[in-house]
């Protein structure tokens, strides 16, 4: 996929379809010895992430070591990913191109992303059940992320990301990462490694001092590295289109920065430190000015991930409310909380409705494959937003977005199996599902069912993941319709802009007077949104509705480039007028040149529904300006409950039904879950 910066992992692709040739040094897993493998608890079963992961001895190299090498000189690493082969067996592998005459990677066997949230897994676990063995697992990949950060140098506190299966660290990786080499600067494995840090010792501080001390250096040691490429620019804001943004979040990013924040919250707990209380007031700063949009407007009071564009949204990495709400309850600034519960609350709903946790919304959802790291995201977002705002009611929505796990997805079907603990690498659009399982699939898996093990009743909810309806918004394509006067297509050099992506790889440029005709049926009241090109000093265009004007859209309406990576911006826009009925939508360039790129349909009210075990669920979402009443057929036996509210996530009104079809009245930009 092309958002942004450099991205680690792979990016989704069928099972079969990755060319990369096996190691010499992978390991088959039989499926034997993994369905035998005992699940932990109700949900969680380690035995596949037990399998990834490795014990190594890496050779002695400047500014690395760790936590008593001498005495115990092999570290816990983890394959980065697990290929399923036409058997049934997976294979474990590294990643990039394989070279068998050195047994090396092109960009390694073994990461820090994937050690550091492993090791977050299993002290998760550990924490909630006091196993030992994942005490001992914790340990020994905390001690192989460690040997991964500098600790000399112009790069202290930063963190290489690969090591080959020797044990050799690879800086400088092939395709390249950003930063290069990999401990240049901040980047999403230096917060991840925080957050593993954070948590690591609020654990080990109660059972192993002496360990909670080193983990506690070594994330002081990261904390330079933040203030050096990152709080030294606090208070300073970048200009993207004419809005500011803060210039002081980890890569750029409020997604890498979220996680950060889940390590520091534990951290300051734990240890009270002034200093990493004063990193964490800044860095919560900067994420929650990253809020964005209201309830009718895009992208519906989410949490953007990147600094650099106000059009993306991913589903991946989007652990940025967590991270506030847990920042809220260390610091108690309420804009925390705030920014956290309109993203969970708000958006949220609208996500799970629309179609799941895509992998981008840039700003239409032109990438729609999903992955394990973006249900996971939302189930812990959810679930730590809910705690920290006094918002019960969430639990449940946590659990319709860990329905994912169990068949809410593309594809119909279970993307976690908790006799092997096994999670797919993902599911395109199309319903395809990638049956590889690597380990970052594999960790966000164990994550959510870490969570809902502990948490019973939202993963009873969880379980209810049979689509039965789901009514959203619908795109479509300008280059579709039908185009007269001054108006011819439009086809940029790129789908991706630098910031943005075009749905579909082209639009439609309007002249004063051009028209495009789009075939539009509408038979329920429906908001039009659409996608357009904004550019200083472009034009306006009128939409109508069949005959009715419905709204006027400012194609000038953006600032000038400013930091952009690039020129105008793609934005949706919400047209005014509610449809009721429609045929056609009749688009007519005022005055200038405009481009439209598409346009999303949006019922006033959208609901999922979904079945299982004897149950029903349905979500429903309000887009009206006012309330709005809705019906909705709940599956299951017995009374319903229904549960409104607002797009906070506040409960506005409790009630019951024992008919089939159950009524319910929304709040203006408010939501309802109903549970049979």
């Amino acid at each position: 996929m092309s958002i942004r910066r450099s991205i680690r992992r792979r990016t989704f692709l069928a099972a079969g379809t990755i060319a990369l040739p096996l190691a010499a040094a992978g390991v088959t897993a039989p499926a034997a010895r993994a369905a035998a493998a005992r699940p932990v608890g109700n949900l969680t079963n380690l035995a596949h992430l037990d399998w990834l992961g490795a014990a190594i001895t890496p050779p002695e190299q400047p500014g690395h070591t760790t936590y008593r090498l001498t005495d115990e000189p092999h570290i816990g690493v983890l394959w980065t990913y697990a290929d399923r082969r036409p058997d049934g067996t997976y294979q474990r592998i590294g990643g990039g191109a394989y070279d068998p005459a050195t047994d090396t990677y092109g960009q390694g066997a073994f990461n820090a992303d994937d050690i550091s949230r492993a090791a977050v897994a299993y002290v998760r676990h550990w924490q909630a059940t006091g196993a030992a063995s994942s005490r001992t697992a914790a340990c020994h990949l905390l001690r192989g992320l460690t040997f991964l950060q500098t600790t000399t140098g112009h790069g202290a506190g930063n963190v290489v990301l690969w090591m080959q299966p020797d044990g050799t660290l690879n800086p400088s990786a092939e395709p390249k990462e950003s930063p290069d080499p990999s401990d240049s600067s901040d980047s999403y494995w230096l917060a991840r490694t925080i957050w593993a840090l954070g948590e690591g010792h609020a654990a080990f501080a109660r059972t192993d001092r002496r360990f909670a001390r080193f983990l506690g250096d070594r994330l002081q040691l990261a904390l330079d590295a933040v203030d050096r490429h990152v709080l030294s620019r606090y208070g300073e804001w970048l200009d993207i289109d004419g809005t500011g943004v803060p210039a002081w979040l980890i890569a750029d990013g409020a997604d890498a920065t979220g996680e950060a924040l889940l390590g520091l919250t534990a951290y300051v707990r734990a240890s009270d430190d002034p200093r990493a209380r004063g990193v964490l007031a800044k860095l919560s700063e900067g994420v929650a000015a990253m809020r964005a949009g209201t309830p009718r407007t895009w992208p519906f009071g989410a949490v953007l991930p990147w600094a650099l564009s106000r059009a993306v949204w991913h589903g991946w990495g989007g652990l940025a409310p967590a991270g506030l709400a847990r920042s809220y309850d260390v610091l108690g600034d309420k804009r925390l909380l705030d920014a956290a519960l309109t993203d969970v609350a708000s958006f949220t709903p609208h996500l799970l409705i629309a179609a799941g946790p895509q992998n981008g919304w840039m700003p239409t959802p032109s990438d729609p494959a999903q992955i394990a790291y973006g249900a996971q995201s939302r189930v812990e977002s959810l679930l730590v937003a809910a705690d920290a705002g006094d918002r019960p009611r969430l639990r449940a929505l946590a659990g319709v977005a860990a329905s994912w796990f169990f068949g809410n997805n593309p594809a119909g079907t279970p993307m976690y199996d908790p006799a092997t603990g096994r999670t797919f690498d993902g599911v395109d659009g199309g319903g395809k599902v990638n049956q590889n399982s690597g380990a970052e699939s594999t960790i966000h898996g164990l994550l959510a069912m870490l969570a809902l093990d502990g948490a019973p009743d939202t993963a009873a909810v969880a379980r209810t993941a049979t689509v039965v309806e789901r009514t959203g918004w619908r795109l479509i394509e300008a280059e579709t319709g039908t185009l007269s006067g001054d108006a011819g297509p439009h086809h940029p050099g790129s789908a991706w802009t630098g910031e943005s992506q075009w749905s579909g790889g082209a639009g439609v440029r309007l002249g004063p007077g051009g028209r495009l005709v789009l075939d539009v049926p509408v038979i329920e009241p429906s908001v039009l949104m659409p996608a357009v090109e904004l550019a200083p000093n472009a034009g306006t265009s009128e939409w109508r509705v069949d005959a009715r004007a419905v709204g006027l859209v400012d194609h000038g309406e953006v600032g000038a480039q400013g930091d952009s990576p690039a020129r105008g911006l793609l934005a949706v826009r919400t047209l005014p007028r509610t449809v009721r009925r429609s045929g056609t939508v009749t688009v007519t360039g005022v005055r200038g040149t405009t481009v439209v790129d598409a346009l999303l349909v949006q019922p006033e009210v959208e609901r999922l529904v979904l079945d299982g075990r004897g149950h029903g669920t349905a979500l429903l979402r309000s887009f009206g300006t006012g309330p709005r009443q809705a019906a909705v057929r709940v599956p299951g036996v017995g009374a319903a409950t229904a549960w409104v509210f607002d797009e906070t996530g506040r409960t506005v009104r409790v009630t019951t039904a024992t008919g089939p079809v159950v009524k319910v009245t929304l709040p203006a930009g408010g939501s309802a879950l109903i549970r049979r």
